[in-house]
């Protein structure tokens, strides 16, 4: 074998880079067991006498607790020594349906954008034309909203309409049109404000995201719609306030400050205050029964923590920084201010409007316990405390508290709104980087007051609530342009520019859909996915084992290293490890195996044509790289094609399906190949069957061709009845090719379906339909109220509670509901629905004529590419017509949503795989057997590949099969239509696209003839 050496390297180097991405996930998985112990621990000495909610509470807050402690503490050592939040952040990524969290889509709207430019909001002209374009834009697929506006204006605008410039002219943007502008220049100008708009938003988004606490976040921008973000916040506790925080339009504002010399002192007395409040409270908290009439938070934040305890495990030989100095008055005292609010960090030192530093695990504590009433009796009226939006640049983990001043109004002393551009540059003679801002008339007037009030003091710019820079005023300012300087890199120069113009977005974000998985469920879809994954793998296992005897274990061996690889690849890549994703490497091994069964038919037959053991394996495997590559390639692109389209779970499947193939090729083509070379240079003993198996499907003489007027009419009777049933029946849509809502809601006892809907009905108006999902204690509720109407979600939700509470048999409020009985919410609002819908097509659609493309390319015949087209179309058609036969029948969800366009696509990916495999066999034997009869060399071709065919399907099915059984009720409708569409695509190969090659081969050479 050439090239053994540079494999052998490759191999090692793979097998390396997997261990050490792999090695963050256990680093985490053995700190966050530590926590857990610690909890329990923790909480069985405190020996309190709560209910199950309270101990699930105080546990969590117990662990995460402890897990605070540790997010700038080294817990790892490879190569370097890891926090564990580094630990975390490099740990393999788990998507929603199994870690559980929140997935949103939301959008700045171009409608309201226009609105919010106009100087009259309310003229009448300008609304009928956003109506009109409304209209328009359903007709007008992918046109831009703007371009069909100027449409609109133009269709309802009267004789005496004012010009389309008049609208929009107003005194902060004179400079950019006039009344004379053209509608092409004023519609460029609205064009230019709303991809601002839109890049503002992103800005704003990922800034609001980084202070969720949440590991992993993901956002990005749709590539396809203009204003669309997908947002996916794993492990997120409270979505409905992440929620109303996202789709908030940005308040930037600009506030005076407090030095600290003015109030330190007053933090001195706080400290004490505070620190005799904790040890008050405390007190209270010995005796179980009056732990439990403790408030919730205080028990979170005082009782099941102790701020001065060095906790078991925890790495204290090393800090992330040295507290150099702490205020002396009452430091040492349990919970006192100064033990989590320091006067130095490291080189860092209280000045001007910073009072103080804190880690990120103390920040909340320490603002909570500054809003206590008694304790803000002892600062000025006017004094707000917030915290730096960025750590310190040294000190990770520590965060400055800035002392804000409120103005005359009782707030910030001017708003964001007033900002007309921003811009970061490099000033003259200066290797530093600067800002420069630019303001309205209003704005100008103002900010030269303030600058000439506050010189030699802090302005705090403040965004959403946090501090992003507090610059020395030095002189009066007049004409509303300043620069902002301070030793900024240029990425911290445009960071605080786009901060400045983030005050400019003039609409709030609009939620299209939204997610929401509870954590229980996710666990659920853990224990599941695994228990379907580790009984399918070893399925894989002991057959390849039963059929090809050392062979076998070879194979295996190389699946094992396969499956190292894929989760190596997928910690690397960052990649999200979905439920979806879960089927997509268990699909993969079946794609793993049929190259291997390939490989091994091949050196069976090689064998038995009596060739020497080196021989047969090195043609073998020569003689199957064409076939193996054909079936890979053809389910790469389908995976390929996936990607681009799906979003969420379908992208999870399409990223492990891809990692898989490419993965599974290395493996079954190299890493089995060097240990069968090497077992042969030491002559040890080689099998590639067994006594049972040795000999099956050898000289084989079906008539298959001659079959297929047979198998037409069986696949006609299919097709016929598929389609009769999807014109009449027709098919179950879910939200997601609808618009809707959709809850999964977990009961303590056995609840009937039409019980719930008769409850919800009272609240939404209208019935919404329920039907077990899993258990009989689960359902899953689907209803379309107010699914047009904008901030309906927070109503329905709340609807949802109070109509369900009388078939609770205890009294819950609305959080413990939310929490322990509402198991998923998902939202999909009509458009993000018709695009969905228009995707799915797409994606079908060029993922056919990919197929049929890529067969001509390599058979260079249009029969065999129509043939295999044909089959294709043959075997959606069965599968729709399946779901369309058996929603009402069967037990278990079998809606049309992304997952089935996913299961559809697979469908054509295998199929094809299988058509491809027999198409090689045939293109081989043609070019050998030339004075043949076409007939004969087409059933020998399928004859000679029946035994790979069967060994392929079966295992593929035995592993979706195992799926289908364990994996759980939310991939089951997926899973099932991976089932008959195997069976169906199998079939296909053999007796559909095979015979209609054959047909179209015939009467193309009667022609000739004729």
């Amino acid at each position: 074998m050439r090239n053994k050496g540079a494999i052998i390297l490759v191999t090692v180097l793979l097998v390396i880079i997997s261990l050490y991405y792999l090695s963050f996930t256990f680093a985490v998985k053995s700190v966050e067991n530590n926590a857990d112990e610690y909890a329990q621990t923790r909480f069985e000495a405190m020996n309190l006498k709560v209910d199950e909610s309270e101990k699930i509470h105080i546990m969590d807050s117990l662990t995460r607790k402890y897990l605070d402690s540790l997010n700038n503490q080294v817990v790892f050592t490879l190569l370097k020594k890891y926090t564990y939040m580094e630990c975390k952040e490099r740990e393999l990524n788990l998507g929603l349906d199994l870690k559980g969290g929140m997935n949103i889509t939301l959008e700045i709207s171009a409608d309201e954008i226009i609105v919010a430019l106009a100087n009259n909001q309310a003229d009448s002209t300008l609304l009928k034309a956003i109506e009109e374009a409304e209209t328009l834009k359903s007709q007008q697929t992918g046109k831009d909203f703007i371009q069909i506006f100027g449409e609109a204006y133009n269709k309802v605008k009267k004789d005496n309409s004012p010009v389309l410039a008049s609208l929009f002219i107003t005194t902060s943007n004179q400079d950019r049109i006039t009344i004379k502008s053209t509608d092409a220049e004023v519609l460029t100008y609205i064009s230019e404000e709303y991809e601002a708009a839109i890049e503002n938003a992103f800005d704003v988004l990922r800034k609001r995201i980084d202070h969720f606490g949440v590991v992993q976040p993901n956002i990005q921008r749709d590539v396809a719609v203009k204003g669309v973000f997908h947002i996916e916040l794993p492990g997120i506790k409270d979505p409905e306030r992440v929620e109303d925080l996202l789709k908030q339009a940005a308040v930037l504002e600009f506030w005076e400050t407090y030095s600290a010399e003015e109030i330190y002192s007053k933090l001195s007395e706080a400290n004490v205050l505070i620190a005799s409040i904790k040890d008050g409270e405390k007190e209270k908290t010995k005796s179980p029964k009056e732990v439990v009439a403790v408030d919730k938070a205080q028990v979170k934040e005082d009782v099941v923590f102790d701020d001065n305890e060095v906790i078991e495990g925890a790495d204290t030989t090393e800090k992330t920084a040295e507290v150099a100095t702490k205020d002396s008055v009452n430091s040492n005292a349990a919970g006192a201010l100064f033990e989590r609010l320091v006067s130095q960090v490291g080189k860092y030192q209280i000045y001007g409007p910073v009072v103080g530093f804190a880690k990120e695990g103390d920040m909340q504590s320490v603002i909570a316990d500054l809003n206590r009433e008694s304790v803000k009796r002892l600062f000025p009226k006017d004094l707000v405390f917030a915290w730096s939006f960025k750590a310190l640049p040294d000190e990770p983990g520590y965060y400055q508290l800035i002392a804000l001043k409120k103005g005359k109004e009782g707030g910030s002393v001017l708003g964001g709104d007033v900002i007309t551009n921003a811009n970061q540059e490099f000033g003259q003679n200066q290797a530093t980087a600067e800002v420069t801002m630019s303001m309205n008339g209003a704005g100008s007037t103002e900010w030269a007051r303030i600058t000439r009030e506050n010189i030699g003091k802090s302005i705090a710019i403040v965004l959403d609530g946090y501090v992003y820079s507090f610059p020395n005023v030095n002189d009066e300012i007049k004409g509303g342009r300043s620069s902002i300087t301070g030793d900024f890199t240029l990425e911290e120069a445009t960071d605080l520019a786009n901060v400045l113009k983030s005050g400019k977005m003039p609409a709030p974000a609009n939620i299209l859909s939204k997610e929401i998985v509870g954590p229980t469920l996710g666990q659920k879809a853990i224990d599941s996915g695994l228990n379907s994954f580790l009984i399918a793998f070893l399925i894989i296992l002991l057959y390849m084992i039963f059929y090809y005897g050392k062979g076998g274990i070879i194979a295996d061996i190389a699946l094992i290293v396969n499956i190292f690889f894929i989760f190596g690849v997928l910690a690397s890549l960052g990649a999200a490890l979905t439920l979806p994703g879960i089927a997509g490497i268990v699909l993969t091994l079946g794609m793993a195996v049929d190259a291997n069964v390939i490989i091994y038919e091949r050196i069976r037959e090689e064998l038995r044509a009596g060739k020497q053991l080196k021989t047969a394996v090195a043609d073998g495997y020569k003689h199957a790289y064409s076939a193996i590559i054909d079936g890979n390639v053809t389910t790469l692109i389908i995976g390929i094609v996936l990607a681009t389209f799906g979003v969420g779970p379908v992208q999870g499947f399409a990223t492990t399906l891809i990692i898989g193939i490419l993965s599974s090729l290395f493996s079954a083509i190299f890493i089995s190949r060097i240990i069968f070379v090497t077992m042969m240079d030491k002559d040890r003993k080689l099998s590639f069957g067994t006594k049972m198996t040795q000999n099956l499907f050898i000289n084989l003489k079906i008539k298959f061709v001659e079959k297929r007027k047979v198998a037409y009419v069986i696949s006609g009777i299919l097709i016929v009845v598929s389609l009769a049933s999807l014109f009449t029946r027709g098919l179950n849509p879910g939200i997601d090719f609808t618009g809707g809502r959709n809850y999964i809601v977990s009961f303590k006892e056995t609840v009937a379906p039409d019980e719930v809907a008769k409850a919800l009905g009272k609240v939404y108006g209208d019935v919404p339909t329920v039907k077990t999902f899993g258990s009989s204690n689960q359902v899953k509720i689907t209803t379309k109220f107010k699914i047009n109407e904008k901030d309906a979600d927070n109503l329905a939700d709340s609807l949802l509670y109070i109509g369900l509470k009388p078939l609770i048999k205890e009294n819950i409020t609305q959080d413990e509901f939310f929490n322990d009985y509402r198991q998923t919410s998902q939202k999909v609002g009509p458009t993000v629905a018709d695009d969905i819908m228009s995707k799915s097509i797409i994606a079908i659609s060029i993922a056919l004529v990919l197929m049929f493309l890529y067969i001509l390319i390599r058979f260079r015949k249009w029969q065999y590419s129509l043939g295999a087209t044909l089959a294709l179309m043959h075997d959606t058609i069965i599968v729709l017509g399946a779901f369309s036969l058996f929603y009402t029948i069967m037990p278990f969800n079998m809606e049309i949503d992304q997952a089935f366009i996913a299961a559809i696509l697979t469908v054509i990916g295998y199929s094809i795989n299988d058509t491809v495999i027999v198409f090689d066999r045939l293109r081989e034997y043609v070019g050998l057997y030339k004075k043949r009869e076409m007939i004969d060399v087409m059933n020998e071709a399928v004859n000679s590949t029946i035994g790979r065919t069967i060994n392929t399907s079966l295992t593929t099915l035995l592993v979706i099969l195992a799926i289908f059984i364990f994996g759980g009720e939310v991939i089951r409708g997926f899973t099932f239509a991976l089932l008959i569409g195997i069976g169906v695509g199998t079939y296909s190969s053999v007796f559909v696209a095979t015979p209609i090659a054959y047909d179209l081969l015939k009467r193309k050479k009667k022609k000739e003839i004729k």
